[in-house]
């Protein structure tokens, strides 16, 4: 399935092949201070992901491990990925709709805030 998004400005636009991958929301610390609440992403394949306009698409390391891609101009948060991972993670609200993806789990929630329940009653993984 196809799957294609962009920025809140429109400076950067894409696609990419959505290969069922887990849609999720992280809790993780990194994710929180990245996004101002939790990451909701899923998966695609590096290779599959392309992009109409990305002049103003930067990487930060966010640790030994990761980066994440935004943008310079507006903000947005957009992508997560392993240093030279296969797959690209895509922040679920950049996407166009309809996304036809329904969150599936929440990860890392033994690192979630203290200002907020999980009460989806999806299910939850601690520390993965």
């Amino acid at each position: 399935m196809k799957i294609s998004g962009s920025c809140l400005c429109g400076s950067i636009a894409f696609e990419a092949e959505h290969q069922g991958a887990r849609v999720v929301a992280c809790h993780c610390g990194q994710c929180r201070k990245q996004s101002g609440h939790l990451w909701a992403a899923t998966a695609v394949p590096t290779a599959s992901l392309r992009f109409d306009k990305d002049s103003t698409l930067a990487w930060f390391t966010s640790s030994q491990t990761a980066e994440r891609g935004f943008c310079t101009t507006c903000g947005s948060s957009l992508f997560w990925r392993f240093k030279g991972g296969e797959n690209t993670s895509v922040g679920l609200g950049a996407l166009d709709e309809p996304t036809n993806l329904t969150l599936q789990t929440h990860i890392f929630t033994a690192h979630k805030g203290d200002y907020y329940d999980i009460t989806d009653g999806l299910p939850h993984e601690e520390n993965t």
